[in-house]
């Protein structure tokens, strides 16, 4: 059966929208990108307020621009899929919602303005506008390794985290209100600022042996800082000696996902036929 003017305009816009494989969609993310990049750019400038007293109107301008540009792109993700709820209720989708309205509120409540900066979420799409089978494959390997190393990694934070109260607490001890340790709490402050070498310098040991134990801390805040890079990239070593099978950069037309197997025929997380599949 022929297809309809309407389906071939769905058709085409789901691949310039979702697909990472073509020229147009490629064009199509690094327009989107620059776009995004832009609107934080917008919103980071409107709280200077040099730059705002005197660019004020063109930035209004360059909002309601920048605004309507999402507004289509947003409607085109929508109806350019046979499933759109399911993009609606994705985490992209309510981003891309969220990311839109800012503007629309001001005209019904004020001070919605600062909202913009949620714009600053859209940012998360750059996973999937660099969703080149070279970089997917590192941010899979990286998503992996954190996986595998999450129980080491829990039972190491719980390890310091104990270290953390029980440092704080002889801290009170030694050190005392009169040094500025006036409670356990702030002195489990003052371990975790010495313990990741921060060192805000607000509050100080003065005895000398409240100095031997901050000594002690600095030291080891090296060692934690270490030991989870350590521990992931153990992981990360692991699994790049396991072969992964190959992905397409096939879209589904109901769902808009990416990153099926090469030889996968039905959708992984809708279950219809990937075309081209």
């Amino acid at each position: 059966m022929k297809k309809s003017n309407y389906q071939n305009f769905r058709q085409q816009t789901a691949t310039i929208i979702y697909g990472t494989n073509t020229v147009g969609g490629r064009l199509f993310d690094l327009v989107l990108l620059g776009v995004i990049l832009f609107s934080v750019f917008l919103t980071m400038m409107e709280t200077v307020e040099s730059f705002e007293t005197k660019y004020h109107d063109q930035r209004i301008v360059l909002e309601w621009i920048i605004t309507i540009f999402f507004t289509i792109e947003y409607l085109l993700r929508i109806i350019s899929l046979n499933k759109p709820l399911k993009y609606i209720f994705s985490l992209y989708g309510i981003i891309d919602l969220i990311a839109t309205l800012p503007l629309y509120l001001s005209f019904f409540f004020t001070g919605t303005g600062v909202l913009s900066v949620i714009r600053s979420l859209r940012l998360l799409r750059l996973f999937k506008i660099l969703n080149h089978p070279k970089f997917s494959g590192q941010s899979n390997q990286l998503k992996d390794a954190m996986i595998a190393s999450k129980g080491k990694i829990i039972v190491f934070i719980y390890f310091v985290l104990i270290s953390t109260i029980i440092i704080g607490s002889v801290m009170f001890v030694v050190e005392g209100k009169e040094n500025g340790f006036s409670s356990i709490p702030t002195s489990i402050y003052w371990t975790i600022v010495t313990l990741t070498t921060v060192g805000y310098g607000d509050i100080a040991p003065m005895t000398p042996l409240g100095q031997f134990l901050a000594s002690i801390v600095m030291i080891l805040g090296y060692g934690i800082i270490a030991v989870p890079t350590g521990i992931v990239s153990a992981e990360i070593v692991k699994s790049s000696s396991q072969k992964t099978p190959k992905k397409s950069s096939a879209v589904c037309d109901d769902c808009g996902v990416e990153d099926h197997h090469n030889d996968s025929k039905f959708c992984y997380n809708c279950g219809n036929k990937v075309p081209n599949a």
